[in-house]
């Protein structure tokens, strides 16, 4: 991704600066003049840039995401063997990041609410194809967005109660702790559907298996139109015979009027 810092120089060299003042003496260090004169420029440099030192804090904050996320694109595996085994590791990867530049994670983080971040949203597109992949395989017991929200509001915490804890008293044990909380609160202890079927055919036959004839959501012509979907997308890579190709025979749906469709 080219951001607008990788073709402009001057304000490459402020932001530069300022995350360097920030992580070695705090929020209180990134004044304008000081930012100015450790970028070897004017500080109407800075109003002309940024407008404000609020301007400026949030490129820090868009500049911080961009090399987060470069960090996560260079890690990721689009096909991984364990998904959840990936979680973890994508998990440890942010709060590592949270542990070792906690001046510049605290700045990202206030940052999000401020506005949109086309790195921000960039890393959290990854979050999302993530817990995507999880969802496919049968591995979520909770629905994808609170699953995405967990996993998220897990690794601030932890970065954060990280850093309010006295350094003699941090024991890395709290963070494999949450990390294995934040696992079994989302994923189940073996995948509803068999690694070996992850198409949707497979998902399908696995929650027509497991739908209760009264739901206490759903009424009963609802009932009987869902499994007419699962009934079709259970079919899919279904024999002439009306066979999966596992040998299993398919069965005929029945619509909500009481009749049987093919």
């Amino acid at each position: 991704m080219v951001t607008r810092d990788a073709v402009d120089s001057p304000r490459l060299r402020i932001v530069e600066a300022a995350v360097e003042l920030l992580e070695s003496g705090g929020p209180d260090a990134v004044s304008t003049r000081a930012v100015a004169a450790a970028a070897g420029m004017q500080p109407p440099a800075i109003y002309r840039l940024f407008g404000d030192k609020e301007g400026l804090l949030e490129a820090v904050a868009e500049h911080g995401y961009a090399q987060f996320l470069e960090r996560k694109r260079a890690r990721l595996d689009p096909a991984p063997q364990d998904p959840v085994e990936e979680l973890r590791r994508s998990w440890d990867m942010v709060v590592e990041f949270g542990v070792s530049r906690p001046e510049l994670f605290a700045v990202m983080n206030r940052a999000t609410g401020r506005g949109p971040s086309a790195a921000h949203g960039a890393g959290l597109e990854i979050l999302h194809g993530r817990v995507r992949r999880l969802a496919a395989a049968g591995w979520l017991r909770v629905g994808e967005e609170l699953a995405a929200q967990i996993i998220q509001a897990t690794g601030q915490g932890a970065v954060t109660t990280w850093h309010a804890t006295p350094a003699d008293r941090r024991d890395p044990a709290l963070l494999t702790v949450l990390r294995e909380s934040m696992v079994a609160a989302v994923t189940r202890a073996e995948p509803a559907v068999p690694a070996a079927e992850s198409a949707p055919a497979a998902a399908a036959r696995a929650l027509r298996a497991a739908l209760p004839d009264d739901t206490g959501v759903l009424s009963a012509a609802e009932r009987s139109l869902l499994r007419e979907w699962l009934t079709r997308l259970a079919a899919d890579g279904t024999t002439a015979d009306g066979t999966t190709a596992d040998g299993a025979t398919v069965d005929c749906a029945t619509a909500p009027d009481g009749t049987a469709h093919d």
